[in-house]
């Protein structure tokens, strides 16, 4: 990072508890050192055993990863930055409306057939990705599942933390495969309308469809990390962490540009 992202990231990051004095003991290691580590695995895609030597020690940037995971700290990292990038644009720091959609991944030997399947749709043996955006096109939540999951039955969870996480939330566009019962369910649970945004069936090739260009451009920018071309995670909550470092590096990088 640079002095100007740092400054950035630095202001987003949540506060450790040995400052607050509330316990635990200092980082053996610069905060920044080990954000940078973090940052050049999503973005290389490397092992955590090909870490660098410029870096601190592999296991040492594990153990920071994983806290984060384990706590939450990296999805509050991820909200505040998102906040100052929404107010940056003119927006306020809570959403009213939002898109729904999912990407399906091929999986790495290393995840667990437990935690895979096979998109009959996409024909791709993996996990999907469902996620919900703001307008602007930035990450509100994730859940990653096999790729066997429909969008309808990963919908109804999506659905059920967004009052939870943004509760402003009272429209959200999705797709074709949100449509049935998840219409009734997001509208009477949750006082949600959703709608869904169809593709012309005279159509033909390539269509840029409303709303819906802003998720896949989402998609387009977590592609930039080789970390997140293939899910290499065994655990869903750790491929979730990754989504969210990613887009934290898309978020600080144009916060950055924007102040300095």
């Amino acid at each position: 990072m640079s002095d100007a992202e740092w400054a950035v990231v630095w202001d987003a990051m949540p506060v450790p508890a040995w400052l607050e004095g509330r316990g635990r003991q200092p980082e053996g290691y610069c905060h920044r050192r080990l954000v940078d580590a973090v940052r050049y695995l999503v973005s290389t895609g490397i092992t955590w055993r090909a870490m660098p030597v410029d870096f601190p020690a592999w296991e040492r940037v594990d153990a920071f990863f994983r806290r984060w995971r384990g706590k939450g700290l990296v999805g509050e990292f991820h909200d505040r930055l998102r906040d100052r990038g929404r107010e940056a644009a003119g927006r306020d720091s809570e959403p009213t409306a939002g898109i729904i959609d999912s990407q399906s991944v091929k999986a790495a030997a290393s995840v667990a057939a437990s935690s895979r399947g096979f998109d009959r749709g996409k024909k791709v043996n993996g996990r999907k990705r469902h996620i919900v955006a703001d307008a602007l096109g930035l990450l509100l939540t994730v859940l990653v599942t096999a790729a066997c999951v429909t969008d309808r039955e990963a919908g109804r969870t999506l659905l059920a933390r967004l009052p939870q996480q943004h509760w402003r939330i009272t429209l959200v566009w999705a797709d074709g495969g949100c449509t049935g019962c998840l219409l009734d369910f997001a509208r009477d649970a949750w006082r949600i309308a959703l709608t869904v945004v169809r593709r012309n069936d005279d159509a033909a090739g390539f269509t840029v469809l409303p709303k819906r260009w802003l998720v896949e451009r989402m998609f387009a920018w977590l592609m930039r990390s080789r970390r997140l071309a293939r899910d290499y995670e065994a655990r869903t909550d750790t491929s979730e962490a990754m989504i969210r470092w990613s887009m934290s590096m898309v978020m600080s990088r144009r916060l950055a540009r924007r102040e300095h």
